[in-house]
């Protein structure tokens, strides 16, 4: 056992109690049921109210917080070149498979699914007509505030739905449970196709691992949470996979699948075609540049077009999702620039004896996000066209423009970014920032999914507790030097886990 081991605990320990905690902690602390549950048939439903909820809130607070320095502690391990690719596979297995029979955390949306999959069941349309049209025990489970309001989803999420409470019928416990190993399936592709993703770009694998789909954001936001993004981003990374292996129609038409799941797949579409223009270009055809470019992106449009309209057609779900892509605008956080923009500049005003509304000046900073964002994923696409491994980074960026200026960010929308964050070997900085990030986020929000961002308190005290553990990790994780010899600690530099040398 090395020094660092034997003064600090292991992580994968660490991060199985966690989870051990968290599935025990989630039929009280959770998103938990309104009607029935787990609790209730074993005659433990006061662990759901009163004192019994505030020991369940308490233990899902202590999982929450374990599993993330759990996440920490593993980086210190893969970072320092002591903990491997298999390593980390392991690891994995070894904290998500506590989290299969715990209920749902951190967010009510699984309920929402299931509501929308029985209203395609029983002959309703998500795309046109609310929840409350179709009473039953699905309904009762889902958030008053999303009781009226249409699904923003693709045709294959309500297909999906539709054959999840075919079989469950009104089991909401069935439900939920179909949908979290659909969860874990598509979890499952994130961690196959990532570090392979990694390997062809001349990335770490472990480490892309670790920074991406170790996180706990991905890790409680799409097993705890089931959310549908584990299907959207195994589909897209699949995709890219392929692309890199240059079998550009299937890696198209994996992404169009994934688009008619959630449409913010189609943002690492162009930047497919950059790779198939590459690709045709080196085979020699007497296209040139301009031929060679317009066939990629003819190739992309048709295959998307073709497979999108199956999809719709075979799901039987109508173009109705075409009408609902701008989303809703319910959600207010900060984690959308508009939205925290907003919080600031209208205490501002106000000052200034200006009457200008919060949802005025919300609106306004809205529609400049949105601007941003077109140009911003312009630019993203136009700077990172060079090479595969600059379209990976260029996938990223743009992603990134989408979580921050989107006028509604969720923290699982972040998901779609981390997991290819570490496979193109960032540079140093960003390591660092995506760990304070990933902390901040994962410890935001409560396991009902209530968030803490306008508790100042709290989000001070969390900004120096992440602070502290990045500045922790960072600084104990020397990187290993390039193959030239120049020393790789340079912040603008990629990062590359310091390896034992063969036989050492």
């Amino acid at each position: 056992m090395d020094r660092l081991s034997a003064r600090h605990p292991d992580a994968r320990p660490v991060g199985t109690l966690a989870a051990v905690v968290i599935t025990l902690a989630s039929f009280g602390g959770g998103a938990i049921r309104y009607r029935g549950g787990v609790l209730d048939t074993v005659g433990l439903s006061f662990l759901s109210y009163g004192h019994g909820a505030a020991i369940s809130n308490v233990a899902m607070w202590l999982g929450l917080a374990l599993m993330t320095l759990a996440w920490v502690l593993l980086g210190r391990g893969v970072l320092s070149g002591k903990v491997g690719e298999r390593d980390v596979v392991r690891t994995l297995f070894w904290w998500v498979s506590p989290l299969l029979p715990a209920a749902p955390i951190l967010s009510r949306d699984v309920y929402s699914y299931l509501m929308q999959g029985a209203m395609v069941r029983d002959g309703f349309d998500p795309y046109s007509q609310g929840a409350a049209v179709n009473p039953g025990p699905m309904l009762l489970e889902v958030s008053h505030d999303w009781r009226n309001t249409t699904t923003p989803y693709g045709p294959l999420h309500l297909w999906l739905g539709d054959g999840v409470t075919t079989i469950a019928g009104d089991s909401v416990t069935m439900g939920v449970f179909l949908y979290k190993l659909i969860s874990l399936i598509g979890f499952y592709g994130i961690v196959w196709s990532v570090p392979r993703i990694a390997a062809r770009i001349d990335g770490d694998a472990a480490i892309a691992l670790w920074l991406g789909v170790a996180n706990p954001v991905t890790v409680l936001h799409l097993i705890g949470g089931m959310h549908n993004e584990s299907v959207m981003v195994a589909l897209v990374s699949l995709g890219i996979l392929l692309a890199l292996n240059g079998r550009f129609t299937a890696a198209m038409a994996l992404v169009a699948v994934s688009v008619a799941f959630k449409a913010t797949a189609v943002i690492a579409l162009p930047f497919l075609v950059w790779m198939m223009y590459r690709h045709l270009r080196r085979r020699g055809l007497p296209l040139g540049p301009a031929g060679a470019f317009t066939a990629a992106g003819f190739w992309a449009v048709t295959t998307t077009l073709v497979v999108v309209s199956a999809c719709t057609w075979l799901s039987g779900a109508g173009w109705g999702w075409i009408a609902q892509l701008s989303g809703n605008s319910k959600v207010i956080n900060p984690l959308a620039l508009p939205s925290l923009f907003a919080g600031i500049v209208t205490p501002v005003l106000d000052v200034t004896g200006a009457e200008v509304s919060y949802n005025t000046v919300l609106a306004v900073m809205r529609e400049i996000g949105m601007i941003g964002m077109l140009i911003g994923l312009v630019i993203s696409w136009w700077v990172f066209r060079g090479d595969d491994r600059r379209n990976i980074i260029g996938i990223a960026a743009a992603y990134t423009v989408v979580v921050t200026l989107n006028a509604v960010t969720l923290p699982w929308y972040y998901v779609s970014l981390v997991v290819l964050l570490g496979t193109f070997g960032p540079p140093r900085r960003i390591v660092g920032i995506t760990v304070w990030c990933s902390v901040v986020v994962a410890m935001s929000f409560t396991g009902s999914g209530n968030h803490q961002m306008y508790n100042l308190v709290w989000m001070g005290v969390l900004a120096v507790v992440a602070w502290y553990l990045t500045r922790w990790l960072m600084a104990r994780t020397a990187p290993a030097p390039h193959q030239d010899g120049a020393d790789a600690g340079g912040d603008a530099r990629p990062f590359r886990a310091r390896r034992p040398a063969p036989g050492a």
